[in-house]
């Protein structure tokens, strides 16, 4: 056993399989969602239809206020709380052990639904099961687990101890079908890609390898699934969508966990602009699901999320954040010694791009389009037709946290080849180690025009569900083991 399990429950258990009562029983009871049955009990003014019948519930007590002849506890299951009354006089029987239970048992109660004097909806118990005992006390005072590290390795305490913490996840739940739900009404197919790439590609990011022993090869956990997406464009599929589990061996922070959720989309006879308007929809139509309306709050701040979103573009929010040209190499190279920022990438366009970061990115409040990034850090894109140095392309960014890109497609196989030597010969870790010989090959068969996007799941959700940090709305974010952690 662990340091959580307490003796006194331990004890208790012992005692329990002594006089043959299973502190783990194989079959749990048939119950009701306690949310429909608070609502259908009514109030003591108003009565609802229910009140005064028979009714089971099941879930975990959320503590227990002993009053001698009565004892009341708060239960929860995934659709709420309701409050449940033990009588002696109602059960005589079952009385004696009462002892035996805790704060955190998990338990199926069959009763009488009604109120308290006071009003509150109660379910006064005729018989309670014991369904699991719980060894580990709950957290004190039932504020749930404070210390955020705590929350985060035990977030199966923090979901039923912290407030709100469950509802932050079934937005999430939501928010995916809500997703799914107006792509395929776009005429989007929903697809599976690989995992595990034999090349990096789609996005620029530190890979975790892994090792194939049958094949004896080196393999990449996918950084985005852009090309193999893209591959089904080609094959004719025309619209296509995954939400994608993706991996990067990169640090943590609240905007950062090394595995996260993206949304990725490709759009034949579309472009950049055609993303403009399916991200436009997306958002708003997730807010209104999400927060009953446009008006989003984050940290204290509101944010309009009905369309249209407003646009600038990169090359002047550059200027004006840094009083140069994007392309302007001396300049910029001396901008980004007056920041401190190193001048360790020989690749200018790298720097480049770390200046606007630095600069432009945490200022930008949005919903926001920053349109026309540069093609030297854009070897996907397709260049724009009015300036070769730009492509057609595009992040959304929201209270200066970008949550996603799209651009419109390069579909030149020649030129998509010499951008990828390009990146080969930067020897930038964080860019492929050889070209993808066989996404040119496909674009060879010919691409049609196409759209595509990538949006950050996580990341938005942060957004639409107010939370800090990008840990608050992962399940189970990436976290430090114990023993290391104990040992610095």
């Amino acid at each position: 056993m662990t340091e959580l399990a307490h003796p006194d429950r331990l004890e208790k258990v012992r005692r329990m399989r002594a006089e043959g009562i299973d502190p783990y029983p194989p079959r749990g009871v048939e119950a009701e969602p306690v949310a429909e049955l608070v609502a259908a009990a009514g109030s003591r003014e108003e009565p609802g239809p229910r009140l005064g019948e028979t009714v089971t519930v099941a879930g975990r007590l959320l503590g227990l206020r002993d009053f001698g002849k009565l004892i009341f506890a708060p239960l929860a299951e995934r659709s709420g709380r309701i409050q449940v009354g033990l009588e002696r006089d109602r059960l005589a029987q079952w009385w004696p052990r009462r002892k035996l239970l805790d704060g955190g048992d998990l338990v199926g109660v069959t009763g009488e639904l009604g109120h308290t004097q006071k009003g509150e909806v109660t379910v006064w118990a005729q018989e309670v099961h014991l369904l699991s005992k719980a060894l580990a006390p709950p957290p004190e005072k039932w504020h749930g687990l404070t210390d955020k590290e705590q929350r985060y390795r035990r977030r199966y305490v923090d979901l039923w101890a912290g407030e709100g913490v469950a509802e932050v996840f079934r937005k999430r739940s939501r928010a995916l079908s809500v997703i799914r739900a107006y792509l395929e009404g776009e005429g989007y197919l929903e697809v599976e890609t690989p995992t595990l790439h034999p090349l990096l590609g789609g996005a620029a990011a530190r890979p975790f390898v892994t090792r194939h022993n049958a094949l004896s090869i080196d393999l990449y956990l996918r950084i985005a699934p852009e090309l193999y997406l893209k591959r089904l464009i080609v094959g004719g599929m025309e619209r296509v969508f995954e939400v994608s589990r993706n991996f990067r061996n990169e640090g943590l922070s609240a905007r950062h966990n090394p595995e996260f959720t993206m949304l990725e989309l490709y759009e034949a006879q579309a472009d950049y602009r055609r993303m403009m308007e399916i991200t436009e929809q997306l958002f708003e139509r997730l807010a209104r699901e999400l927060c009953g309306g446009t008006a989003v709050s984050y940290r204290g701040r509101e944010y309009s999320f009905a369309a249209p979103f407003e646009r600038r573009a990169y090359t002047e929010l550059f200027e004006e954040a840094n009083g140069c040209a994007f392309d302007d190499e001396p300049a910029v190279r001396a901008r980004a010694k007056e920041l401190s920022i190193e001048d360790e990438h020989s690749d200018y366009w790298k720097l480049m791009s770390d200046v606007f970061d630095a600069t432009v990115e945490g200022e930008l409040d949005g919903p926001l389009f920053v349109t026309g990034y540069p093609v030297g850090i854009s070897p996907l894109s397709k260049a724009s037709t009015e300036d070769p140095r730009i492509t057609e392309r595009f992040e959304i960014f929201v209270a200066g946290m970008e949550l996603g890109n799209a651009f419109t497609e390069l579909n030149d196989p020649q030129e998509q080849q010499r951008r990828f030597e390009e990146q080969v010969a930067s020897l930038d870790p964080e860019t492929p180690g050889e070209v993808d010989l066989d996404y040119i090959q496909a674009l060879e068969y010919g691409m049609p025009p196409c759209g595509g996007m990538g949006i950050g799941v996580d990341r938005l959700l942060m957004v639409l569900c107010d939370q800090e940090s990008i840990r608050d709305v992962l399940l189970f974010p990436t976290m430090k083991p114990l023993v290391a952690a104990d040992s610095d």
